[in-house]
């Protein structure tokens, strides 16, 4: 009597791989360019950082590796770099949840008025500009240091000062300047995510919540349109934090590099001035790899809080 042949591991792992190719690898194909796009410009420059963070490289000779030595200067040595740790977290936390809230809140307003394209077109316009530009705008015009600027000649006029402020100049003012232009220039991609998000609601859902009890605009907003935009929450969340997180031109323009006493510099700039500065791009890498942990912990926390269930 014949002994069955019993299959072969191989030939049944190649089936599932066969089987897999066939369902799937068209798929697969589609997303090469795009997968070859993030590896090269995002993956591999993580990773490059990551590397150049253990050795001395000054552009001018070799890397030289020198293990976790770039990690303890920063942590144990550098003054600056809690000082530039502090700004950020002070910038991101105040104009990532407002210009999340400011985004949100007039894309609800556009959506409720006639006119729509004109409102958007008016409030989307700063996103569109340079924010070098735009910095260099309110430098020279509303934030001058001298009497002849808007705001300073208004507040004199009033009474208000008898001086006139040097508001990037002085530590008490130069942040929340840099607050305000960031703040002005914050309607961007989150705002139009937010008037395609709110146009995709159903009619449906209003008509139900009419029949359940409810009558004003707010309720509606609350009880129906922020339940169904919990993905949109979430990407327009994430969006703002790590672009407050990444943000320096506009600090950069209004300030300088690095500015005064250090008032408004933020971790990028701190960065910048070790890589372009200074030539030390070992440390400078050091420091990218700690914003890049910084901002990814603060995006998966997010996850958390906004990902849905479903």
């Amino acid at each position: 009597m014949a002994r069955a042949v019993s299959t072969p591991r191989v030939t049944m792992r190649g089936t599932g791989l066969v089987a897999f190719w066939r369902r799937w690898g068209i798929y697969y194909l589609m997303m090469t360019p795009w997968l070859a796009i993030f590896a090269t410009f995002t993956v591999l420059p993580v990773l490059a950082a990551a590397g150049l963070s253990l050795t001395y490289f000054n552009l001018l000779e070799p890397p030289r590796f020198i293990g976790l030595t770039n990690y303890r200067l920063l942590f144990v040595d550098d003054d600056i770099f809690y000082v530039t740790v502090r700004n950020t977290l002070y910038f991101a936390f105040i104009t990532g949840p407002l210009g999340f809230f400011l985004s949100f809140f007039f894309a609800w307003l556009i959506h409720q008025v006639r006119g729509r394209a004109f409102f958007s077109i008016a409030l989307y316009t700063p996103a569109m500009t340079s924010a070098i530009v735009l910095a260099t705008f309110f430098k020279q015009n509303l934030f001058t240091g001298d009497q002849y600027g808007i705001l300073n000649h208004l507040l004199i006029s009033l009474g208000i000062i008898q001086q006139p402020i040097i508001w990037l100049q002085d530590q008490r003012t130069m942040m929340p300047v840099v607050i305000i232009v960031t703040l002005w220039a914050s309607m961007n991609t989150g705002f139009l995510i937010w008037l395609a998000a709110l146009g995709s609601v159903p009619q449906d859902l209003y008509e139900a919540g009419k029949i359940d009890g409810v009558r004003s605009r707010l309720q509606e907003m609350w009880y129906i349109t922020l339940p169904s935009l919990k993905p949109q929450i979430l990407l327009t969340s994430v969006l703002s934090i790590v672009a407050a997180f990444g943000q320096f031109q506009i600090q950069q323009q209004l300030a300088g590099l690095p500015s005064p006493l250090y008032a408004v510099d933020t971790i990028v700039m701190h960065m910048l001035d070790y890589a372009f500065i200074r030539f030390e791009m070992g440390y400078a890498s050091a420091i990218a790899v700690v914003l890049f942990l910084v901002s990814f912990g603060c995006s998966r926390l997010l996850f958390r809080i906004f990902a849905s269930d479903e």
